[in-house]
């Protein structure tokens, strides 16, 4: 059986049962072996744009017969590859948030309100965040998680089709509370601290910072 770390138990939560998924970035598609071992997912497609990871996710798959009749395999880069028909959920998880955002951007077919999507940035939510709300998006909910040294986020979002017009503040802070839980604290003072290096980094290099400050104390 796999077994998930912190931040892909996180991830796995969030998918709908009884929903095919498509896995973007998968690696060693331990979150499909994990939905499908689990009877979360009838059907998932573990997507990668490198051979190597694919390899790794083709001996997991083959570990087991009946993940290698419920995981397909794919060479894709983003959601090129993959066919508006045929996921449900889509996960894009441990990839940086601009390219997460330019993988959306290129799948229009993803602005369907019966898809789901669960993105795990590790790095930029910000404009993951404005990608989702400029594009008829709604978020329904954030989760931070701490594993080891390093503090995640999990953003679910689904289609909506109407305008989310939201400030910068929020696309740096999202919908997290920051006493909701230690990891979310964890979270958010980790969002401060890179947002305070920034700023400094524009003011000794004589930049404008108001925007920024705006953003720290709002």
């Amino acid at each position: 059986m796999i077994k998930l770390d912190t931040r892909l138990k996180m991830v796995a939560v969030e998918v709908r049962r009884g929903k095919k998924i498509a896995d973007i970035g998968t690696d060693h598609a331990y979150l499909p072996a994990f939905l499908i071992e689990n009877n979360i997912c009838p059907f998932a497609i573990a997507a990668d744009i490198g051979k190597g990871p694919l390899e790794n996710a083709r001996k997991v798959v083959a570990a087991s017969k009946d993940l290698s009749e419920k995981i397909e395999l794919r060479l894709s880069d983003g959601l090129k590859e993959i066919k508006e028909d045929e996921v449900d959920d889509i996960v894009i998880a441990g990839m940086g948030g601009i390219l997460i955002a330019e993988i959306l951007t290129a799948a229009p077919w993803v602005k369907d309100k019966r898809k789901r999507l669960i993105l795990q940035p590790m790095s930029h939510a910000e404009d993951v965040r404005k990608y989702l709300c400029e594009n008829g998006f709604e978020i329904l909910k954030e989760k931070a998680c701490t594993d080891g040294r390093h503090n995640y986020i999990i953003i679910t979002a689904e289609f909506a089709d109407k305008e989310n017009d939201k400030d910068e503040a929020f696309y740096y802070k999202g919908l997290i509370q920051y006493d909701e839980s230690e990891e979310a604290q964890k979270y958010h003072n980790a969002r401060m601290a890179s947002l305070i290096k920034k700023r400094d980094a524009l003011k000794n290099a004589g930049q404008d910072v108001e925007e920024i400050e705006k953003i720290i104390n709002g």
